[in-house]
C-alpha cells in the first residue's frame, strides 16, 4: 500500500508541469475547482492559521482586464481558470477562530487554547517580520498543493510571478490585509509544456553542513 502511494505522489509530481498553450473555451467544473482548492487548503501553515485565500477568475472579461496586469502573458486569457493566490498578513485575527473550532472538535483542552490565542497574538505584536514570512511561506505551500491536486485530477497549471500588485488588487478588490503571491493558471492542455532539465540530487544535497558531505555514510 505504501508502495502504491509512493508511487502515485511520485508520477503525479514528476509529471506536473508549467503549461503555457490552453485549449481555449473549456471550463472547468465547479466540483472539480472546490476539490482543488480543498486539498490547497490542507497545506501545513504557522499555528494552523492557513495564511491563505484564492480567488478564482473564470469570467471572459475579467480575465480579458487581467491581461495587462500580467503582463500581456496569453496564457491567462487563454486558460479556463486564473487562481489569484494571496497571503494574510493579518492571520492572527483568525487565531479564536481557529483555536475554539479545535477546541470543539476534541482536538484542544480550553487551558491550551487560551495559552496558544494569547501566544499568536503577542508574537504578532512584538515580531515585526512574521506577518510577511508567515504570510507568503504558507501560501505558497498552499499554492504547490493546489498545482498538484489539479495535475492528479487531468488540470494542467502554471505559477505566475510577474504581474502589477497594486492593479491586481484593484480589480480584484482584496483589502490590504492579504497581499498578492501569485498567480495560477488551470486548464486542460493545448501543447505540453517544453521540456526541463533538473539538478541531479548530489547538486542540490548537502548533510550536516553547507558545503558538506554529499553522502551520509
Amino acid at each position: 500500500m505504501q508502495d502504491t502511494k509512493h508511487q502515485i505522489i511520485a508520477e503525479i509530481m514528476r509529471e506536473r508541469s508549467s503549461v503555457r498553450k490552453y485549449k481555449k473555451g473549456l471550463r472547468i467544473p465547479k466540483e472539480t475547482l472546490e476539490e482543488i482548492i480543498a486539498l490547497a487548503g490542507t497545506a501545513p501553515s504557522g499555528w494552523n492559521l492557513q495564511h491563505w485565500k484564492f480567488i478564482v477568475v473564470q469570467e471572459e472579461e475579467r480575465k480579458q482586464r487581467l491581461l495587462p496586469i500580467a503582463y500581456n502573458q496569453e496564457q491567462i486569457v487563454d486558460c479556463s481558470a486564473v487562481v489569484a493566490v494571496l497571503g494574510d498578513w493579518e492571520a492572527d485575527k483568525n487565531a479564536e477562530k481557529v483555536c475554539d473550532a479545535a477546541v470543539q472538535a476534541g482536538y484542544m483542552t480550553p487551558q491550551a487554547r487560551d495559552i496558544l490565542v494569547k501566544q499568536i497574538h503577542t508574537t504578532y505584536a512584538t515580531d515585526a517580520t512574521i506577518d510577511a514570512k508567515d504570510g507568503t511561506i504558507n501560501p505558497s505551500l498552499a499554492a504547490m498543493q493546489l498545482m498538484l491536486a489539479a495535475a492528479a485530477l487531468g488540470i494542467s497549471s502554471c505559477p505566475i510571478g510577474g504581474f502589477k500588485h497594486d492593479e491586481l488588487r484593484r480589480e480584484l478588490q482584496f483589502p490590504d490585509r492579504y497581499k498578492p503571491i501569485m498567480l495560477i493558471t488551470l486548464g486542460y492542455a493545448e501543447k505540453p509544456a517544453h521540456q526541463t532539465i533538473r539538478f541531479p540530487v548530489e547538486d542540490i544535497l548537502d548533510y550536516e553542513t553547507f558545503g558538506g558531505s554529499t553522502s551520509n555514510q
